[in-house]
């Protein structure tokens, strides 16, 4: 799907989620937004983002060893800006180009860049089926239970591959009926350089527990904007919801999860 499509997509589905939302209510509710609530779900922005880029940082050094910190900085920090303009992977992609031109393999970068998003995945698996626990309704939803179950296929999926020896030579026969030498040859670094997270226990374990904390910024964050909005909600619903709406977002047919997360926001929260 084009960049151009991609964009349409996103405005149209927006263009819904306001319709449904009732475009009036919606701007006297953001006139009336309580400034310092959204100060401090700002702070916690720059809190999360600063957290993101030490856990990317580990991951990095776990298998390409020691890398400049500014440089590191730099491109994860301007990717994650060019990210917003671009679909959810565009940001993925050019974060390992980017490192790459650092000196940095490019398999290693990639790898690095694709441990990130899986553990972000699987972090977020896990805060949303312990905070399921606490919000019946949704646990009851269909399309939560969906989203759930495919992010933790996902996840499993990839854990396979990692960790297993038999996986890893089947994924590297299907490598061999690639076209072309270079692709091939990529793919089997690529995978090479995946492997070698089955050694960096250490670095697994705090970037885990690094992702964990970020997703429940990011919880945080929307509870502060919900009530500078005057959102009378439980926070539990919050633990129940957003981390399925950053599920959501992360599925790339519109640009930087517009539309997609709107009306997510809107189904969940009106439910």
């Amino acid at each position: 799907m084009s960049r151009v499509l991609r964009m349409t997509v996103g405005l149209l589905l927006t263009a819904l989620a306001l319709w449904l939302a009732d475009p009036v209510a919606v701007w006297h509710a953001a006139a009336a937004a309580d400034p310092a609530w959204i100060a401090a779900a700002v702070a916690l922005v720059v809190f999360d983002r600063a957290l993101m880029a030490y856990r990317w940082i580990v991951l990095v050094r776990a298998i390409a060893g020691p890398v400049s910190l500014p440089a590191v900085l730099r491109v994860f920090f301007v990717s994650t800006f060019v990210g917003t303009f671009l679909p959810s992977v565009g940001g993925d992609a050019v974060r390992a180009v980017s490192l790459a031109r650092h000196g940095v393999p490019v398999a290693d970068a990639t790898a690095s860049v694709v441990m990130d998003r899986l553990l972000g995945v699987w972090s977020l698996v896990l805060v949303a089926c312990a905070s399921l626990w606490g919000a019946q309704a949704a646990a009851r939803d269909a399309g939560v239970v969906l989203t759930l179950a495919l992010a933790a296929t996902a996840c499993a999926a990839a854990g396979v591959a990692l960790y297993s020896d038999r996986a890893a030579a089947l994924l590297t026969r299907l490598i061999e009926k690639f076209p072309g030498a270079r692709v091939r040859q990529a793919a089997r670094r690529f995978l090479e350089a995946m492997r070698r997270y089955r050694h960096a226990w250490r670095a697994m374990a705090s970037v885990t527990l690094g992702s964990v904390i970020v997703q429940m910024l990011r919880i945080v964050q929307a509870f502060c904007l919900g009530m500078a909005l005057g959102i009378v909600a439980n926070p539990g619903v919050y633990f129940a919801v957003i981390p399925i709406i950053l599920l959501i977002m992360l599925v790339p047919v519109t640009v930087n999860g517009l539309g997609t997360s709107q009306l997510a926001f809107v189904w969940l929260f009106g439910a």
